[in-house]
């Protein structure tokens, strides 16, 4: 069983359930499935900009005091903060479409009820 006939499996809706016309019926199937799949890439992405994000300690150059260099002046235009960035925004676009996906799950929303 390849990934998409499980996720496809999960959004059939039972007999009982069903009650309206099967083009609703459809529409729900291709825009749930469709949301799955970009939660999906959102997830991946986010996990691989984490793994990427260096770490924010200092290590061992803590314990000498700090001093001013040139990156940390400039850190607002490194590659740390730009995936650090990009990070929130892939995050923030997984929110988005988790809450939206929910909403969309209400089964009045498409008349099948």
């Amino acid at each position: 069983m390849n990934l998409l006939s499980f996720f496809n499996n999960l959004l059939i809706l039972s007999e009982g359930q069903f009650t309206g016309s099967s083009s609703s019926y459809e529409a729900y199937r291709a825009v749930s499935l469709t949301f799955i799949i970009l939660m999906g890439v959102a997830a991946i992405a986010a996990i691989v900009l984490v793994m990427l994000t260096p770490g924010n300690s200092q290590g061992i150059d803590a314990l000498g005091g700090s001093s001013e260099t040139f990156y940390g002046k400039n850190k607002g235009r490194s590659i740390e903060y730009k995936l650090k960035l990009w990070t929130f925004i892939s995050l923030g676009v997984l929110g988005v479409f988790a809450v939206v996906f929910f909403i969309l799950q209400i089964p009045a929303i498409w008349g099948l009820v």
